[in-house]
């Protein structure tokens, strides 16, 4: 199943962002960011659905919660995603 991981600088951060996504009605998850994503020490993922970017995005945005990157999961590889 193809799902994007939006990447959070930090666990406080990335809870922010799945209380938001939330009360946008969108299902996500918070887990520790994969150690080949990110250089971040201290990085966190938001698990989303594929289809659910855009409105993501949006409800981030208006809440000034900024992801560090984004990446699309397609048969278990990442490929990073312009922001």
């Amino acid at each position: 199943m193809e799902h994007y991981l939006i990447i959070a600088r930090s666990v406080t951060y990335a809870q922010r962002m799945q209380r938001t996504l939330a009360r946008a009605g969108l299902r996500s998850r918070v887990f520790r960011a994969p150690r080949d994503l990110t250089d971040l020490g201290c990085a966190y993922a938001v698990r989303i659905a594929e289809g659910d970017l855009p409105a993501a995005l949006k409800a981030l945005h208006r809440e000034s919660l900024d992801p560090v990157q984004i990446f699309l999961s397609q048969r278990g590889s990442y490929r990073e995603v312009a922001l």
